[in-house]
């Protein structure tokens, strides 16, 4: 079995295997969802960090405040602390001061410093403040708009890779990822259309949690794709810009025939937000 028959088996393997579990803990919800997407803030903080400041370990502030920040949806939620949502900046001041001081502290060359608190700092917007709007998503608005999410990322994401695979000839982004192709942004584009029909289309005859309700139309559907299908790329293309920017192939290996953890969701974490402006805007 050639190389890329080998890569392909075990993408599409991963990918069998932690849909269900991720569909099921979407399911329930609450604090099991908030800490499944609270490890994986952790764990794609720690990806970076290692990345950007090129040192061999994480930044373990930086990890820890971007693997907090999507528990504060459900917190906020669960507790009815509204009342503290004015005092978030303050929250993030003292964060900004604690990482600052810390660096104070640490050995190594001084120079370095900068490095580490911009890699801190990114780490807790990209990996922890994004993946707190998947956690928003699913408390805000339940089971079937944090689906369409996932199912909206991952055909974005899959039809891409084999409309580039197969039929990819036009370079589409050469400065940041050469393999990358009109071709492929095409097949992502139809994905994304197809995944928010096609959840429509299922939410339609299954049921959902009890007291929940999925309410997007066809022509909602259509239009989440389309935005879907431009913001898809450009957090696939971000991601590789930072990966090509440290001279790494890949965030990670957590995940056999994806990579990291934000090689996996590099898409969903630009797409999500999105969804939730439409969500709550639009719909």
């Amino acid at each position: 079995m050639s190389a890329k028959h080998s890569n392909l088996t075990l993408r599409v393997g991963s990918a069998l295997l932690l849909f269900p579990f991720l569909v099921s803990v979407s399911w329930m919800g609450g604090l099991p969802f908030a800490l499944l997407l609270a490890a994986a803030a952790a764990v794609s903080a720690l990806e970076l960090t290692c990345m950007l400041t090129a040192i061999g370990y994480p930044e373990i502030f930086g990890v820890a405040v971007a693997g907090l920040l999507p528990l504060a949806p459900w917190w906020a939620a669960r507790y009815d602390a509204s009342a503290y949502a004015s005092h978030i900046p303050v929250f993030l001041a003292v964060a900004a001061m604690a990482l600052l001081v810390l660096n104070l502290f640490r050995p190594g060359p001084i120079e370095r410093a900068p490095h580490r608190v911009a890699a801190s700092a990114l780490a807790w917007l990209y990996c922890g403040v994004l993946i707190s709007t998947v956690v928003g998503l699913r408390v805000h608005f339940g089971f079937g708009w944090v689906i369409l999410a996932f199912v909206v990322s991952w055909l974005n994401d899959t039809l891409a890779y084999f409309g580039g695979r197969f039929f990819g000839k036009t370079p589409f982004f050469p400065k940041v990822s050469p393999k990358k192709t009109w071709e492929g942004f095409a097949g992502g584009a139809l994905g994304s259309v197809l995944g928010a029909l096609g959840t429509k289309a299922v939410f339609l005859a299954l049921p959902q949690p009890s007291g929940e309700a999925f309410q997007l139309s066809w022509v909602g559907c259509v239009g989440v794709g389309v935005g879907a299908s431009v913001l898809g790329p450009l957090g696939d293309l971000s991601e590789s810009m930072l990966k090509r920017a440290a001279g790494v192939k890949d965030s990670g290996t957590l995940i056999p025939g994806h990579g990291g953890m934000l090689d996996r969701i590099d898409a969903l974490l630009f797409i999500t937000p999105w969804i939730y402006l439409w969500a709550t805007l639009v719909q």
